[in-house]
């Protein structure tokens, strides 16, 4: 705290007037001393005390208090800052920073600490962020500590956003090397078993006459090798072997002497899209519900449907002519031998053995299956005779096996506990009260589970629907031909196209689908992890971040086969999240981030702004670390092995005490006092 003293004038009329009024009296004073007129020396005291008078000076004191200014010391902690021994460089020096400016006085000092997850490294940003509750006068300078790849530098240092002196100390040594793959182009989406083109580049900052090999892995593929030249735009292939995520990742051999070999490799996510699921659709007859079947695979886009309903077995006899029944022939060849391996999924509706499909045909479907199709069984009255499929090679392949009882009776649909977690059934709308709100059925093929899932009940608390795994190809049986009734809304009906096309699309393993699955999604920095499995209770997953670390996480149960977790990622790229041979993937941000597009230590983008102004830039590991100095303005802000920190001698008026140089009493007296004697003088 200090005093100020100053002598200040406080003019009872603005100071052009009084000037004028001094200039006219003072000009009639002249003219009186020339003619020699009495009294003009006491007019001219008159006049003088006049001017005081309106001038009215006064001696301020002020008691001021000095502000400190603030020195922002910010620290870059982005992912480039972990190579090597950045990390522990940087600490060193901030330490020492903090503790030299720590005794300089009327200093605040400021440690602010960059690396949030944005999009590369953005410093700059984060010294306006500390700046917000400051005013831009209080900055006596900027200390970056950080590698040099930054991504946010202005052009200026007016759109820097402050005006003191910018300093940097680089973490890192001159004339490192690194390889990094870039990926130039790579689309989003490809259609299944398609090849879709990648372009790429491989850089490497010290000349090499070799290509360089770049390995390509697909998730659930084999590796490929290409041999890459430096510097050349390489276009490569892959094909998405399934429908959903399909990773694709990159990586090119390392070498020796490079500071780090994360941007050696690069992490794709394409989304797989099937160009169209073909379904075999057979009706063993004409019925009520033969419609809805139709309606339901016609309304789904992505499937492409061929349809044949068997209208006069072999066993009936009649003069109608072929021609009028049917545009043309059942091709059973054709379907079942030709073309078989065209169809992803064949749905035997109220089917029955009559010969029209010979038993060697039956064993291609059989075989069809367990290499990989799919098969339903929607069964009708005839499935508990001897001519149901069940009595067939294809009753091998399913999981349950009739009682030979029909039940005509209402009945409700009610879930089975394996439905309340299987991801067919448990998320339909109402599976989860006691007695779900569908109108009920009137039929029901009374069966024993021999394997699969049973997801639905009907009489008794019987298998309604039961879907299984055979070999690499899938199953399902629907035990009732009454499912039409919920699509003509029969007491309030019951979510029939729902629940047909969660069947069909887990028959042709539509991945969000999948009984065992975990999903993980972002949301800014956190990672929303959900596991679905048949099984309650926690599970553990272990998630791989991009740079590598490995951290394990604990999924609490959260409803009937469901368990979740939410975590923070950290940093930007494509994070693993795996449990055994279950996995996916998350993206935070940029699969490849910008912050690894080129970690090497550089002074470019930063010493035009220091230069500009007025600071230093110097290396951690090659120069000795500056010392700190107060400077005032208009001086040097830096020099030979010194840092300049601005002096910008701010205070605060805490008080003030006004006096009056002249007392009003004394100028009354000399005002009165002059014009008497002025008067006495002439009245001689």
């Amino acid at each position: 705290m200090n005093v100020v003293t100053d002598i200040v004038l406080a003019p009872l009329l603005p100071v052009p007037l009084v000037a004028a009024a001094g200039a006219v009296l003072g000009g009639l004073l002249l003219v009186g001393l020339l003619r020699r007129l009495p009294g003009w020396p006491w007019r001219a005291v008159v006049l003088a005390t006049l001017v005081v008078a309106l001038l009215n000076p006064s001696l301020v004191s002020e008691e001021r208090e000095a502000l400190d200014d603030l020195a922002l010391i910010v620290v870059d902690r982005s992912a480039s800052q972990t190579i090597g021994g950045r990390p522990e460089a940087t600490g060193g020096v901030v330490a020492v920073l903090e503790e030299r400016l720590s005794r300089l006085a009327g200093l605040e000092v400021r440690t602010v600490e960059s690396g949030d997850g944005a999009p590369g490294t953005r410093l700059f940003d984060a010294v306006r962020r500390a700046l917000a509750d400051t005013g831009g006068d209080s900055l006596s300078a900027v200390i970056l500590v950080t590698d040099g790849a930054v991504h946010d530098v202005p052009d200026s240092l007016a759109r820097a956003g402050f005006d003191a002196p910018l300093h940097v100390l680089l973490s890192g040594t001159r004339d490192e090397r690194d390889r990094r793959l870039e990926v130039v182009a790579a689309p989003r989406y490809g259609v299944v078993d398609k090849p879709l083109a990648i372009a790429l580049r491989v850089h490497d900052s010290a000349p090499s006459a070799a290509p360089v090999p770049v390995t390509v892995t697909t998730s659930g593929g084999a590796d490929a090798v290409h041999h890459v030249e430096p510097g050349e735009l390489r276009e490569i292939r892959v094909v998405p072997d399934r429908a959903g995520l399909t990773v694709v990742e990159l990586s090119a051999e390392a070498v020796a002497d490079e500071i780090t070999t994360i941007n050696n490799r690069a992490v794709l996510a394409v989304n797989g899209v099937r160009e169209n699921l073909k379904i075999l659709l057979v009706s063993g007859e004409a019925h009520t519900g033969e419609r809805v079947w139709r309606n339901t695979l016609k309304s789904d886009p992505s499937v492409e449907l061929v349809h044949f309903t068997i209208l006069r077995p072999p066993e009936k006899q009649d003069s109608t002519p072929l021609r009028e029944l049917a545009l043309i022939a059942f091709p059973v060849n054709e379907l079942f031998e030709a073309r078989l391996a065209d169809f992803d999924l064949i749905v035997f509706d109220r089917y029955r053995k009559r010969g029209i499909i010979p038993e060697p045909l039956l064993e291609n479907i059989a075989d069809f299956v367990r290499q990989g199709g799919a098969m339903m069984v929607a069964a009708g009255p005839d499935f508990s005779t001897p001519l149901g499929l069940h009595a067939s090679v294809l009753g091998e392949l399913m999981p349950v096996r009739p009682t030979g009882e029909v039940h005509v009776e209402p009945f409700h649909v009610l879930p089975a506990e394996a439905g309340l977690r299987h991801p067919v059934t448990a998320d339909l709308a109402g599976i989860d009260a006691g007695v779900p709100p569908w109108g009920r059925w009137f039929r029901h093929v009374e069966a024993t589970g021999t394997g699969g899932d049973v997801l639905l009940r009907g009489v008794g608390e019987a298998p309604l629907l039961v879907v299984s795994r055979v070999g690499d190809g899938r199953v399902a049986v629907l035990l009732s031909d009454h499912i039409w009734l919920w699509s003509r809304g029969f007491e309030g009906g019951g979510p029939s196209v729902e629940l047909l096309r969660r069947v069909l699309h887990w028959l042709m393993k539509e991945p969000d689908l999948e009984e065992d699955a975990i999903t993980a999604t972002a949301s800014g920095e956190s990672i929303a992890i959900t596991s679905r499995s048949m099984e309650d209770g926690p599970r553990d997953v272990t998630v791989t971040s991009p740079s590598g670390e490995v951290r394990n996480v604990t999924l609490e149960a959260r409803s009937p086969g469901r368990a979740a977790a939410v975590i923070t990622a950290g940093e930007a790229g494509l994070f693993r999240v795996a449990d055994g041979g279950t996995g996916t993937w998350a993206s935070v941000g940029s699969h490849n981030p910008l912050e690894w597009r080129d970690p090497r230590s550089t002074a470019a983008n930063l010493e035009s702004l220091v230069r500009e102004s007025g600071g230093r830039l110097s290396w951690i590991a090659h120069d000795p670390l500056p010392t700190v100095r107060r400077v005032t303005a208009g001086r040097d802000l830096s020099g030979p092995g010194w840092i300049g920190l601005l002096d910008r001698d701010r205070s605060v008026v805490l008080g003030i005490d006004v006096l009056s140089l002249v007392p009003p009493w004394l100028l009354l007296v000399l005002f009165v006092g002059g014009l008497a004697a002025a008067w006495r003088a002439e009245g001689r």
